[in-house]
């Protein structure tokens, strides 16, 4: 079987330490099917490919693709939202339209949101899945007790300055040697905030940021407008709780006191962070142990199977 896999990127795909979260899960499930199927994964249409009759291409939020390729299958694989005006404004409404394409959404929250005047020939939904580079992974066990390290990793900030003004005002008043790192976000005013043990790191390699996870004790990811949240799977991955708001897709990811804390309004964020600094070291052991077991039904090896279902049918 020939198989064209599509991310439209501009980076590189093989090569570059700082792949963003859909050119990873390209990469792992490219790996994954050249083990058993003639696929290529690209981010560029030479003529080599454009002259292959492929049986199946996946393309990454990008349906223009299969207005130019050969082939006989067209699965979109959707990571982000895609309103009947941004398709429009994006000059990939008609490719949607008339591509009898089979999309692939990473939600179930994603496939609710995505119009159904698109007229998919059939909609499925595969989550997302750990990438290789966290599925054999642990956290450091003498840090339960010891960490009072919080994160920050999406690269969407809103919800962020609130979230700074607590930690300004409530958590660092009330344990000062707590600390919030940010990452994927730069501010101008960061200095003026270690004083406060909030640190901005920018943009690092997905193996710093796995290996900072660490040796932290949770992760806040408020889910405004998350479509999977692959940074909560990756975090829970390393041991640590995600505390969010529970909207759009991490809804159906946190599981109240069991891998997280869902937190009615953001002004009470502080409190779930507060609770998670006072437990005890059997406490923070329980829900970071079952923070790690949620995650199975991430791995790659129970994803893949979904997609081999799909790739035979």
């Amino acid at each position: 079987m020939k198989i064209l896999l599509y991310v439209n990127s501009k980076q590189n795909l093989t090569k570059s330490k700082y792949l963003g979260g859909i050119e990873i899960l390209n990469y792992d499930l490219y790996k994954y099917l050249n083990k058993h199927h003639f696929t290529i994964l690209t981010n560029s249409l030479s003529k080599k490919i454009l002259n292959i009759n492929w049986d199946i291409t996946i393309s990454s939020n990008d349906a223009n693709i299969f207005s130019l390729v050969k082939t006989k299958r067209k699965i979109l694989w959707l990571h982000n939202k895609l309103q009947i005006e941004k398709a429009f404004r994006k000059k990939q409404l008609f490719s949607l339209l008339f591509n009898n394409i089979e999309a692939v959404f990473v939600s179930e929250y994603l496939n609710h949101k995505t119009s159904k005047l698109y007229g998919f020939k059939k909609r499925v939904v595969i989550p997302n899945f750990l990438p290789n580079i966290f599925e054999n992974q642990k956290k450091i066990e003498n840090l339960y007790l010891s960490t009072k390290r919080f994160v920050w990793s999406v690269q969407r900030d809103k919800g962020l300055d609130e979230v700074i003004e607590l930690w300004i005002n409530k958590i660092n008043l009330i344990d000062p040697k707590t600390e919030l790192h940010i990452f994927a976000i730069s501010r101008t005013y960061t200095k003026k905030l270690k004083k406060y043990n909030i640190f901005f790191h920018g943009k690092i390699s997905r193996q710093k940021l796995l290996n900072f996870y660490k040796k932290s004790l949770g992760m806040i990811c408020l889910g405004y407008d998350e479509t999977f949240c692959l940074n909560a799977i990756e975090g829970m991955k390393m041991g640590l709780p995600v505390i969010s708001l529970g909207e759009t897709a991490l809804k159906e990811i946190i599981i109240n006191k069991k891998n997280g804390y869902k937190v009615n309004n953001i002004n009470d964020i502080h409190k779930a962070i507060l609770n998670l600094i006072k437990l005890n070291q059997k406490q923070r052991k329980k829900i970071s142990e079952s923070s790690v077991t949620f995650t199975k039904r991430y791995n790659s090896k129970v994803i893949f199977k979904k997609w081999d279902n799909l790739i035979s049918k």
